[in-house]
């Protein structure tokens, strides 16, 4: 029985659940799995090219209150890989990211705000609906 799409909807803007859903998502690629991220609410922030002169992410904070540069250093000292290791294997085994268009509307993004790094595309809810084969995990 093979397994179907890892679909995520990624909602919550703290570091460590996006960090988590990278991770979740590269893993399963790596695995052979197809996985998609929908990056929607405070969480598309986490693809924005540049939030005062730093990468998107950055602007983000932990669970714990910690800036996601000083959580970011923490993982990466206990061996576990950054968000932006965890970006570039999403991009590397071509994980869909997809930027919900109303997120961006909201936080008075475009297409021109996001990472050009990354094969991000800009959709909506029927887009990643349709694609989503294997079930939904909110995060």
């Amino acid at each position: 029985m093979s397994a179907g799409m890892l679909s995520l909807v990624v909602f919550s803007g703290q570091f460590d659940r996006v960090h988590y859903a990278l991770a979740m998502a590269a893993a399963a690629a790596a695995l052979g799995r197809p996985a998609s991220l929908l990056v929607t609410g405070g969480a598309v922030r986490a693809f924005a090219a540049d939030i005062d002169g730093e990468a998107g992410w950055r602007a983000l904070r932990a669970a714990d209150g910690r800036t996601a540069g000083l959580a970011d250093a923490d993982y990466r000292s206990h061996g576990v890989a950054g968000f932006e290791e965890l970006l570039s294997a999403c991009t590397e085994l071509k994980v869909r990211l997809i930027a919900c268009e109303m997120a961006l509307r909201i936080a008075g993004l475009d297409q021109a705000a996001l990472r050009a790094d990354l094969a991000i595309e800009q959709a909506g809810l029927a887009t990643f609906l349709a694609d989503a084969s294997g079930g939904i995990t909110f995060i």
